[in-house]
């Protein structure tokens, strides 16, 4: 499982502060600590805090890659913004996110193409979030095919269906789940899927249950990648077991002690 840790975002009170303080310290111990615990990259986001988002970018990713060389997922509505990260990026990198609109698609696929990054790319376009799994598919088949057209690798495209939260939308699980599944015949080589898994809680009681529940449900439907909480010890270990399970690992009686140490 692509693990990609969700903690360094303006939007946590911690890294609102140290943004605004230029306080490395507590940037990198999110760095490590998530390394550590698993996360296969380092979501960076400079969320609202920041007067000039592009020069936090920048100090964001500078200030992570004096302790870590984890890949960095840049993660901005903004590509002016994604791409000042992606210029002083050291390591590999991902962008995060496209929409399936070909003003988005313009711009970004030709910046994973320069830059060598894989590309976030999400079932959604300007009308909205779809509701269904169809128009999950549809949208996710446009970007596969804009790939294709400008030569960008799609195994270097992770497909996003758009999770959101159960206790307003309780209904879209499945559809997500379904699209899932099906996001893997749209080409072969198939595209990779990913979700942002803390949406599917947001705003709802005993958020880490229904957090691994749902992963474990995706895992099953097929699902390669998730942006979360490494530092969640029972999501990670129903991560790591439902891997296991799926026979994606070998047996040991230590395997979840194996797996970390991976």
């Amino acid at each position: 499982m692509f693990i990609v840790g969700e903690l360094i975002n303006g939007m946590y009170n911690n890294v609102r502060e140290a943004i605004k303080e230029k306080n490395k310290k507590i940037i990198q111990e999110l760095a490590i600590s998530q390394t550590k615990t698993g996360a296969s990259a380092l979501d960076v986001n400079c969320g609202p805090a920041s007067a000039n988002p592009r020069e936090t970018m920048k100090w964001l990713v500078e200030s992570i890659q004096e302790v870590v060389s984890t890949p960095l997922c840049l993660d901005s509505t903004k590509s002016d913004v994604i791409e000042a990260g992606l210029s002083v990026a050291k390591n590999k990198t991902i962008i995060n996110s496209s929409s399936a609109d070909k003003e988005k698609l313009d711009i970004l696929v030709p910046m994973a193409l320069k830059y060598n990054s894989l590309l976030i790319g999400l079932s959604l376009s300007k009308k909205g979030v779809p509701q269904d799994k169809l128009q999950r598919l549809e949208l996710a088949a446009n970007i596969v095919t804009y790939c294709q057209e400008s030569s960008f690798p799609v195994e270097h495209l992770y497909l996003d269906p758009v999770v959101l939260p159960v206790n307003v939308a309780q209904s879209q699980g499945i559809e997500v789940l379904e699209a899932i599944r099906e996001f893997k015949i749209l080409s072969d080589p198939a595209p990779k899927t990913i979700v942002g898994l803390s949406n599917v809680s947001q705003g709802a009681n005993v958020r880490s249950l229904i957090n691994r529940t749902f992963l474990v449900m995706a895992q099953g439907a097929g699902l390669d990648g998730a942006i979360l909480d490494p530092l969640d010890k029972d999501l990670m270990d129903a991560l790591i077991t439902a891997e296991l399970i799926l026979n994606k690992e070998i047996y040991c009686d230590s395997f979840l002690e194996a797996y970390r140490k991976k």
